[in-house]
């Protein structure tokens, strides 16, 4: 592949990537010649992944990883960057959902479960991916996946939408800190998209009766709708673009 979009000798790292919008990311960046590295906690999910994006014919590793957790972000970054070499681009993407309990009976516990993968884990992705941007010099591209729920009130889902909206906050502060060093840095505002993780959701009677009249698309986003996107952002075309929220949602939020 020639032009604009060649990723070739690109290393792209995509957390959550062996599944939904992580893996639509995967896929493009693969596609467009980009070798990838994909994290998940699902070791099965990982492989099957990994196998269908080698079929673009570069070079495709996927690592079991909790984001969560910072010892294990630290060891498969750095596993990541011996096997590769280097990392341009990360693709922050790794998240779960909340359990859909009411706010006034939502525990701790349960907010920092969330919290804890969806928030924490993207500053600790994040803040690895940066520092080897910075200690290795040439610059980078950061991205955040975040969610119209920041933008939109999510009923049973505060601990999620407060997640994503402190996500966006960590990347325009990381935009603004880090263009010295020729790192840019984006969060993609995802609308509802088929997913596994809202799947359930967008396929309830009740629910597709009530949101879908206010999809101008009249259809959800699929993971293959981020393709494209990803590949522009970590090619880096856009230069003088950093610090942006992308909106990924069919113009639903604008309806």
């Amino acid at each position: 592949m020639t032009g604009l979009f060649d990723l070739s000798g690109h290393v792209a790292l995509v957390t959550g990537g062996n599944s939904g919008i992580g893996l639509g990311m995967a896929r493009g960046l693969a596609r467009s010649g980009a070798d990838v590295a994909i994290w998940g906690t699902n070791t099965a999910r990982n492989e099957a992944a990994a196998a269908e994006l080698a079929a673009f014919g570069t070079r495709v590793r996927s690592w079991p990883c909790d984001v969560g957790d910072e010892d294990a972000v630290t060891a498969a970054f750095d596993g990541v960057v011996e096997h590769f070499g280097r990392v341009d681009s990360c693709f922050a993407n790794a998240g779960i959902g909340g359990s859909g309990t009411r706010f006034v009976d939502t525990t701790l516990a349960e907010w920092r479960r969330v919290t804890r993968v969806d928030l924490d884990g993207a500053f600790l992705t994040l803040r690895a991916a940066a520092r080897h941007m910075v200690d290795r010099g040439g610059g980078g591209v950061l991205v955040g996946t975040s969610s119209v729920s920041t933008v939109h009130g999510a009923p049973r889902n505060q601990a999620y939408a407060a997640s994503k909206a402190g996500l966006t906050a960590i990347i325009k502060g990381v935009a603004v800190e880090l263009a010295r060093y020729g790192v840019t840095a984006h969060s993609i505002v995802a609308g509802w998209t088929e997913t596994p993780l809202a799947s359930g959701v967008l396929h309830d009677e009740r629910f597709e009766r009530a949101v879908m009249p206010r999809m101008p698309q009249r259809r959800w986003g699929t993971p293959d709708d981020f393709a494209r996107l990803a590949v522009y952002l970590a090619g880096g075309a856009g230069g003088f673009h950093t610090g942006d929220e992308i909106v990924v949602d069919g113009a639903y939020s604008i309806f």
